[in-house]
C-alpha cells in the first residue's frame, strides 16, 4: 500500500515519523492514565491501575484480532507465534524482568513516561537498561542469550488452542469487567481505550500501510526494550544509522509525557536520594535489560502489544513477568516483616 501514498520518504523514514506520532500519544496517555503493570499488581491503587491496564489490553486484543480478520496484517512467522518456543529463555527472562520492575519501581515503558516528568532516576535506569539490552542482543551477553534460546519446545501451533474469537471474547470481557469495577473516572477509562487502540494502529501502520514489497520494513507496534537500545545507538552514531519506527517511538513518548507534564503541572525534577537507592534502581535496570531480550519483549512489547496476537510465547512472557513481580514483592514484604518492623510501616513510594 505504501506506493499509493506517494510520499517522498523511504518506508523506514516514514515509519520513524509514524512512531513519533504514536509515541506522542502514548507518552501523554500513559502519564494521564497512570498506565503501569507494576502498580496494577502490587500498588496501593491496584484496582484502579488494573482496570486501566486490562481495559487497554482488551481494546488492543479486539483491535488486533479485527485487523487479522480483515487480512490487514498477519503474524505468520512472527516470534510471538513461533511453534519452536524457547521456553527456558522466555520464563527466565520474564521473571528477571519482573524482579527488575520491582527494584526500579516501574517497567521500561513506564520509566520512559516518567523521564518526561523530570524523573532523573527513571532516565538513568533507561540508559543502563538500553546498554544491557544491546549487550544481550549483540554484545558480551549474546552467547548466554543464544544458549538459553536454543532450548526450545516444539508445538503444533504457536497460538493459544481453540478459536481466536473465543479467546478474544473472554479476554475482552475480563478487561471490561475489571474496568467497570475499578472505580476510575470515565475520562481515565477513555484514556485507557485510546491507549489500547495504539497497539493495532501500530501493527496496521507498519504491517500494512507502510509496507512496501520492494523496501520492506518490520511489522512493529508499541515496544520499549529493543527500541531503547536502538535509540541509544542512534544518539551515539546518528551519522551512521538511520532512525526507524522504534527510535521515533521513544522520542515521541519522551516528548508526549513532557508536554503533558508541563501542561498539567506534573513536571518536577527528581533524583536518587541514597547510594542504596541508586544500587537498587541500577540492579533493576540490568535485570530488565537482560530479561526483556530473553523473554522476547517487555510488559508492553510482549504484553500489551504481544498478547493480542494470541501467541503462546507472548502469553508466557507476560505470565512470567507477573510471577517475577509478585514473587519479589512477597519476598520484600516478608523481609520487612521478619526484620522486626511494624507491618504498618509504609514501603518506599513507587517511582510514579
Amino acid at each position: 500500500m505504501y506506493e499509493s501514498l506517494a510520499l517522498d520518504l523511504t518506508p523506514q523514514a516514514a515509519s520513524a515519523w509514524f512512531g513519533l506520532a504514536l509515541g506522542l500519544a502514548f507518552g501523554a496517555l500513559g502519564l494521564l492514565t497512570g498506565f503501569c503493570l507494576r502498580r496494577a499488581l502490587i500498588g496501593d491503587d491496584r484496582r484502579q491501575a488494573g482496570g486501566v491496564w486490562l481495559l487497554a489490553l482488551a481494546v488492543a486484543i479486539l483491535g488486533t484480532q479485527l485487523a487479522i480478520g480483515q487480512d490487514l496484517i498477519s503474524f505468520d512467522g512472527h516470534r510471538f507465534v513461533t511453534t519452536d518456543i524457547p521456553v527456558l529463555a522466555i520464563a527466565l527472562g520474564g521473571v528477571l524482568f519482573g524482579i527488575g520492575m520491582v527494584l526500579a519501581r516501574g517497567c521500561i515503558g513506564r520509566l520512559w513516561v516518567l523521564s518526561g516528568t523530570g524523573n532523573l532516576r527513571a532516565l538513568t535506569v533507561i540508559v543502563v537498561a538500553a546498554i544491557v539490552t544491546h549487550a544481550t542482543l549483540k554484545g558480551v551477553l549474546a552467547p548466554l542469550r543464544t544458549a538459553l534460546q536454543s532450548q526450545t519446545l516444539s508445538l503444533d501451533s504457536g497460538t493459544l488452542p481453540g478459536a481466536p474469537m473465543l479467546w478474544t471474547g473472554l479476554l475482552v470481557a475480563a478487561g471490561l469487567w475489571a474496568a467497570v469495577r475499578s472505580g476510575n473516572r470515565p475520562i481515565v477509562l477513555i484514556g485507557a481505550i485510546a491507549l489500547g487502540l495504539l497497539v493495532p494502529l501500530g501493527w496496521v501502520g507498519t504491517g500494512f500501510v507502510l509496507f512496501d514489497d520492494f523496501d520492506p520494513i518490520a511489522m512493529e507496534s508499541l515496544s520499549f526494550a529493543s527500541p531503547s537500545a536502538e535509540s541509544l545507538f542512534y544518539v551515539i552514531a546518528a551519522t551512521a544509522v538511520a532512525p526507524g519506527f522504534g527510535t521515533g517511538l521513544m522520542a515521541g513518548v519522551l516528548g508526549g509525557s513532557l508536554i503533558a507534564a508541563l501542561v498539567f503541572g506534573q513536571f518536577r525534577l527528581q533524583s536518587f536520594e541514597t547510594p542504596q537507592q541508586t544500587l537498587r534502581y541500577l540492579s533493576g535496570a540490568v535485570l530488565m535489560g537482560t530479561g526483556a531480550v530473553l523473554a522476547g519483549g517487555c510488559t508492553i512489547g510482549a504484553g500489551l502489544a504481544g498478547v493480542p496476537s494470541l501467541g503462546i510465547s507472548a502469553v508466557l512472557a507476560l505470565v512470567s513477568i507477573i510471577v517475577g513481580v509478585l514473587g519479589t514483592n512477597a519476598l520484600i514484604s516478608r523481609g520487612v516483616s521478619e526484620s522486626g518492623e511494624q507491618t504498618t510501616t509504609p514501603m518506599p513510594q513507587p517511582a510514579e
